[in-house]
Parts: C-alpha cells; sequence; structure tokens
C-alpha cells in the first residue's frame, strides 16, 4: 500500500484513520460505512468550516487531516491506512458524491490526486 496520502484523507475523515495513535485502530469502519446517517454525519463535519456538527472524534481527525494529506500519513498504523483504503474504495464506488465533495473541500488544487493518481486508480478498479 502506497500511503494514506489524500484518498486516505478523504476516507479517513470519515473513519479517523489518519488520527496519529492507535485509539481508532478498532474503530468499527463497517458500520459507518453501513450507516447512512452515521456516513454522512461524519461527512458533514469534514466538510462543514465548523465543528458544531462534530463528534469529538470528527474533530480530532479535522485537525489532523490536512498534515496527514502533506505529510502522506507518515504516521499512520498499517491498520490505519488499511482502515483509509476500505473507506477510499467504499466511497469512490458507492458515494461518488461524498467523496467528490471531500475532494474539493481538501485537494481543491488537485496536488495529491495526481501526486497519488497510481493509487487512486488502483482504488477506482
Amino acid at each position: 500500500m502506497e500511503s494514506c496520502l489524500f484518498p486516505v484523507v478523504l476516507l479517513v475523515s470519515l473513519t479517523f484513520v489518519c488520527a496519529y495513535n492507535n485509539k481508532y485502530d478498532n474503530f468499527d469502519v463497517e458500520q459507518v460505512l453501513n450507516n447512512d446517517r452515521l456516513l454522512r454525519r461524519y461527512h458533514e463535519c469534514l466538510v462543514s468550516n465548523s465543528d458544531v456538527s462534530c463528534t469529538a472524534e470528527g474533530k480530532q481527525l479535522k485537525r489532523t487531516l490536512p498534515e496527514a494529506l502533506k505529510t502522506d500519513c507518515r504516521q499512520c498504523s498499517e491498520t490505519q491506512k488499511a482502515q483509509a483504503e476500505k473507506v477510499i474504495k467504499f466511497l469512490i464506488h458507492k458515494k461518488p458524491d461524498l467523496w467528490k465533495s471531500l475532494e474539493s473541500k481538501y485537494d481543491p488544487s488537485g496536488t495529491y490526486r495526481r501526486r497519488h493518481n497510481a493509487e487512486l486508480k488502483r482504488l477506482s478498479a
């Protein structure tokens, strides 16, 4: 797995994948992905300019996400990277509208998309 860079950032936002500690290594990603209400709540937190709609975990992810993108998720564990990949694949295939809005918010210039184009293509297949 290359890194949890951009895709992780967006998907991670939903799964707390790049939280930089192992607190969320056992986070049930499937529970969020399979519950549209929860998924949309995390999405709203990540794309909003305020933290009003965020849980404590969502706020932490929102704070961590920009750095994780800049550093290619260098501090993420292998478990977190695997969770991020799962989330990214899910969003790309089943919730492209959510993926696009996260991409617009966290990669408006397309920098991360270009840097990780090969990985994104693999996850999109």
